[in-house]
């Protein structure tokens, strides 16, 4: 197939827009012939448009979940993860017309594309090789890309984060003044934040993770709000505390200057010496950011750890971005079997046929619910406390890849694409906004449940262990949603009749379950790997580019704008300032207004914008003289 060359003007203006093939030669498209390219044009798309409409709408879940040809085969098991989705409002047919969407759309070709380093991310001309992150040694050699050669790379700065994390913790690295490091500040945002902090939290009650963290601190610090600054390294000894600066590019703005006040904080506290910086930061960021690296005092020989363009911040958990912080804080070998339970899912990913292949049967029940059902949102509910924070990472990778209105072909979809993610770990979802779930708006629902818990318990005089009183609502909530209530079983009841309509639930909103044998470091890479892939899958049927985030663009540059208006207002102590709107400057004189205002209720004390020291309190306030040295953290063997 031909390459497009996009064209932004083009697209506007409807303009021919020219196609080149391998041959050299060149055609053109009309606005017209590139519309007749949108997969909303296909038969296949319009029988899933008619089934849904002619069938489907008039079936309800209460009725589906009794046919036992259809929920025994509706589940599929791979490596210890099983996936109910009985509970989708579809049949056998749908699923079968799905699969004919995704053969339409050359799914298996694309996927195909990607895992071999294709420049499938068109519109930045790069390849998209996170599945290249976690590539066994013995894949050496078999995905190069600009003659590089991907997992060789990926190896060598694997066994570096190994050797460096190793000798932090054995305490052949130390700080400046010579004592250990034992606390990290992770300093990011986005995809360099919220996957390395989802398994941070996974791995925090993990019986290997709690063994070996003992005596180790790992914290994010990732909003630019100074408060969130105050919170992370209040408590914490600048001597004993590493640093670690992830940004891909090295310009990130809110990272760069969390960076950058962090850097202060150590001199603070050591002196104004660049062998602070080189003692206590490190980066990870991309090779083409090198010389920002160097040049923002770091030891690049020794202290940066590098990934590639071809990985994107939303899928580079598995790359540096998660290895140094999560290495440093629970050991190597913890994070190598987070790396192999994800190359397990993309073994499976690549390999399965499309009926019982994970990943794949979310992403159609993902293309189908949000299409042709006109569900907009979605969440995510695990029934582990450890997951609290995966709904946070799936919020990302899914709203950041599929929030797009414009295909390969340049022009824009006339169909859903993008649903709106959120989630919160059961039980606490259930009394926040399951309400909405049952009588409210249908969402369609991923439970996420585990056969064992990291730790159970089971008290005297209790009928069964916790866990077992958590998976019962975890079994409970799916037909709950599924079946609803009717008005007659609500009057068998006994209830009043003017409460009746209250009391009934429709029922007949959709959910799928994945069930896994525990919470470990593998499970934890298995669970990342069957979200990264269902994202792709749903971006490779919409036609979109799911691996760019040119939305992102527009509210940084607007911010700089800003960011002058109220600098030059500070500088030349004037409320008197020009927004780009009315607006927008009449906000910022209150604002500005309003500052100055707190500036002289605290003109006996420095200005709160002149502040040199990072924080007013620091660690010798929390722990005078010194932070503690020792804890009683039991472990495993510790008791209630």
């Amino acid at each position: 197939a031909g390459e497009l060359l996009h064209d932004k003007d083009a697209v506007a203006s409807g303009e021919r827009k020219q196609i080149g093939n391998s041959s050299g030669s060149a055609h053109i498209l009309s606005l017209d012939d590139r519309k007749n390219m949108l997969v909303s044009r296909t038969k296949e798309w319009k029988r899933l448009q008619q089934h849904a409409k002619d069938e489907i709408e008039k079936m309800h879940l209460r009725d589906l979940m009794m046919e036992e040809k259809r929920c025994d085969t509706m589940c599929a098991e791979w490596d210890g993860v099983y996936l109910d989705y009985s509970r989708q409002r579809a049949d056998l047919k749908t699923m079968k017309l799905l699969r004919e969407l995704a053969d339409r759309q050359d799914l298996k070709g694309k996927i195909e594309q990607m895992v071999s380093g294709e420049k499938i991310n068109f519109t930045e001309d790069r390849s998209v090789l996170h599945t290249a992150l976690r590539a066994d040694k013995s894949s050496i050699g078999s995905i190069v890309v600009d003659g590089q050669d991907c997992v060789e790379d990926v190896h060598k700065t694997l066994d570096q984060v190994r050797q460096f994390t190793d000798a932090i913790r054995n305490g052949d690295i130390r700080g400046y003044t010579g004592k250990r490091l034992r606390n990290f500040i992770s300093v990011g945002i986005g995809g360099s934040y919220l996957g390395p902090e989802f398994l941070y939290e996974c791995l925090k009650t993990e019986p290997d993770g709690i063994n070996s963290a003992l005596g180790y601190n790992l914290r994010f610090l990732s909003n630019v709000d100074p408060v969130d600054i105050e919170r992370t390294c209040a408590d914490l000894d600048p001597e004993e505390t590493l640093i670690i600066v992830i940004s891909k590019t090295f310009t990130t703005a809110e990272t760069m200057l969390n960076a950058r006040t962090m850097r202060q904080w150590l001199w603070d506290f050591m002196g104004n010496d660049k062998e602070v910086v080189r003692k206590h930061v490190i980066a990870c960021s991309s090779i083409s950011a090198t010389d920002k690296v160097e040049e923002f005092g770091i030891n690049t020989d020794d202290y940066f750890f590098k990934f590639w363009d071809w990985v994107g911040g939303r899928y580079s958990v598995c790359s540096a971005v998660g290895a140094v912080p999560i290495s440093l804080q629970y050991g190597f070998d913890l994070f190598e079997k987070f790396l192999e339970g994800a190359r397990s899912i993309d073994k499976h990913f690549v390999s399965a046929p499309f009926e019982q292949n994970i990943p794949v049967i979310m992403g159609l029940l993902g293309v189908w619910n949000h299409s042709f059902m006109n569900y907009s949102t979605r969440t995510t509910l695990p029934y582990a406390e450890a997951l609290l924070k995966l709904p946070a990472h799936i919020q990302q990778l899914d709203m950041e890849s599929n929030g797009k209105r414009v295909t390969k072909h340049g022009v824009e979809v006339d169909y859903n694409v993008g649903e709106v993610d959120f989630g919160e770990a059961g039980t606490n979802g259930q009394h926040s906004f399951y309400q909405l779930l049952h009588q409210g708006q249908t969402v369609p629902c991923d439970f996420i449940g585990f056969i064992a818990s990291q730790h159970d318990l089971c008290m005297d005089g209790e009928d069964m262990t916790s866990h077992d009183e958590l998976m019962s609502n975890f079994f409970a909530q799916p037909d709950a949603l599924a079946n609803g209530k009717t008005a007659d079983e609500v009057r068998a009841e006994g209830v009043k009749e003017d409460l009746v309509i209250h009391r009934t639930f429709h029922g007949n909103r959709p959910s799928l379950s994945l069930i896994l044998p525990k919470l470990t470091a593998y499970a934890a890479g298995q669970l990342l790997s069957i979200y990264e892939h269902r994202t792709a899958v749903q971006g490779f049927i919409w036609d979109i580019n799911s691996f760019d985030q040119y939305g992102v663009e527009l509210g940084k540059k607007l911010a700089n704008e800003i960011k002058d208006h109220v600098h030059n207002a500070r500088k030349n102590q004037s409320e008197d300032v020009d927004g780009p709107n009315p607006s927008t400057t009449r906000l910022l004189k209150y604002y500005l207004t309003k500052t100055k205002e707190n500036e002289s209720a605290c003109s006996d004390e420095r200005s709160i914008l002149s502040l040199s020291s990072v924080t007013r309190k620091t660690y010798k306030d929390h722990f005078p003289p010194t932070p503690p040295e020792s804890h009683d953290l039991g472990g495993p063997s510790g008791k209630m």
